[in-house]
């Protein structure tokens, strides 16, 4: 049997060398293949217009998620993101599923990424196989992140950067600011409300796609020089660069491509490109794509390796993952335990699929991170514990971001209702097999013991 104790494992060795832009990179990196790919599922359930509106309102969502996130993750003591929260807030069981939640969250959407580089090689020659390129890929990102997270975020900047000037480049190429000359025919190609009501519900919840994985910044928090200044600049700098890519996106697809060949689409943007009959556009959205889609699977297995990591240094899952390397400090045991996993949903084909499965891992972290914020500011109002960044009009911020997070999930539900509930049925399942195989190591003294020397007992003990 393992010891019930706490695990420190080598925790010195993560070294402090990233700032705002590296923690940008992370964000917008993983989240800026949804402009790309995926989120244009919100007009064919919702409609154009429903589309546009989906994505403010979860763009609201995702700002109020950020602040609660940064607020949170500046004073833990210990790195882990959302995980850490629950492990000092709400206790092991939520700690176990917060963690599960994020791992298959950035698993799955790694899988889809990689699908997607797939289906795009595919289109230049459908007797291109997708297989060999799907291991290629996967296996150097994982090569990248086991030399460790400076390597990963540095590379995740450049490449980034070049995929966003990659929609700029589509922007202007539609000539949109000159009336004459413009190639955008909004009003003819979008078709509005077409389902009503219920169209914007379904909308809301395809939109996570323009942010999913944007809240991952906060796993960086203790790898960067100055967490306090970094995190949430770095956040809300990504969140902004992502609402105005993902308007822009909107904008150029739906006045190039008629609204019913839109929602389909398995690359929009390439597709929009193609619209414009420019090879150059054409060349760089391609091009584009692929460096978006590698991004996003690059900080996923950053976040995704982090998460898992967390769980077996608290012994919520067996200790031999937490090991770091004496080398470059990654979590690299992680790694290469998730590798497979990852490959072998992204080897079935079924980007819906696995995206459901991401989008509903992803929602119910945040519906836990409203909870975790109330009983944070509960157990530990203001002037007791020294927050470098303070969350705005509490307590409707976590209130209103829990009302979009269920109009989401309802939304969701229209249409992949027994994928909702088979992952339910997941999570419950593990949480059974936690309570009866990994809670009975656990040590609760020593599990909060750091959050208590930090910051002293809760208000009610």
């Amino acid at each position: 049997m393992e010891p019930s104790t706490h695990n420190p494992v080598q925790s010195h060795t993560i070294r402090r060398v990233l700032g705002p832009i590296h923690v940008w990179a992370l964000g917008v990196g993983i989240v800026l293949v949804g402009e790309f790919m995926g989120w244009n599922l919100t007009i064919k359930q919702g409609g154009s217009l429903a589309a546009l509106l989906g994505l403010w309102v979860m763009s609201m969502m995702y700002v109020g998620q950020v602040m609660m996130v940064s607020e949170m993750a500046t004073v833990m003591p210990e790195a882990g993101g959302q995980y850490t929260m629950a492990k000092y807030l709400l206790g092991p069981l939520a700690a176990f599923n917060v963690g599960l939640m994020l791992v298959f969250e950035y698993a799955m959407l790694e899988a889809g990424d990689v699908i997607v580089v797939g289906q795009l090689l595919n289109s230049l020659n459908p007797d291109i196989q997708i297989l060999p390129f799907t291991i290629l890929t996967l296996l150097v990102l994982a090569f990248i992140n086991y030399r460790g997270a400076q390597a990963t975020l540095t590379l995740n900047f450049v490449i980034t950067a070049i995929a966003f000037t990659c929609v700029i480049v589509l922007l202007f190429s539609t000539n949109f600011y000159d009336p004459q000359a413009t190639l955008l025919q909004l009003k003819e190609l979008t078709n509005g409300l077409p389902y009503g009501p219920l169209g914007i519900m379904a909308a809301i919840g395809y939109s996570c796609w323009f942010f999913l994985g944007i809240e991952g910044t906060a796993m960086a928090a203790d790898e960067c020089r100055s967490s306090s200044r970094s995190v949430p600049l770095g956040a809300i700098v990504g969140l902004a660069t992502l609402l105005i890519g993902g308007t822009i996106t909107w904008f150029v697809c739906s006045g190039l491509i008629p609204a019913g060949e839109l929602g389909p689409s398995v690359y929009p943007l390439y597709d929009a490109a193609l619209a414009t009959g420019k090879l150059f556009v054409a060349i760089a959205l391609f091009v584009g794509s692929i460096l978006a889609c590698l991004a996003s699977a690059n900080g996923c297995i950053n976040d995704a390796s982090s998460a898992w990591a967390a769980l077996s240094k608290d012994t919520l899952l067996p200790n031999v993952f937490a090991k770091e390397h004496p080398k470059y400090g990654s979590h690299y045991r992680a790694i290469l335990f998730l590798l497979p996993i990852s490959l072998s949903f992204a080897m079935t084909g079924l980007l819906d699929q696995v995206v459901t499965f991401s989008i509903f891992s992803a929602l119910m972290v945040y519906l836990l991170t409203c909870l975790m914020f109330y009983r944070f500011r509960q157990m530990y109002p203001l002037g007791t514990v020294k927050r470098s960044f303070l969350a705005p009009l509490f307590p409707i911020l976590p209130l209103l971001v829990a009302v979009i997070v269920l109009c989401g999930l309802f939304g969701l539900h229209l249409n992949y209702g027994i994928n909702l509930i088979s992952g339910a049925i997941f999570y419950l399942l593990a949480s059974v097999w936690f309570l009866k195989r990994r809670a009975k190591f656990i040590d609760q003294d020593r599990f909060l013991e750091a959050g208590l020397k930090l910051w002293g007992k809760p208000k009610w003990m």
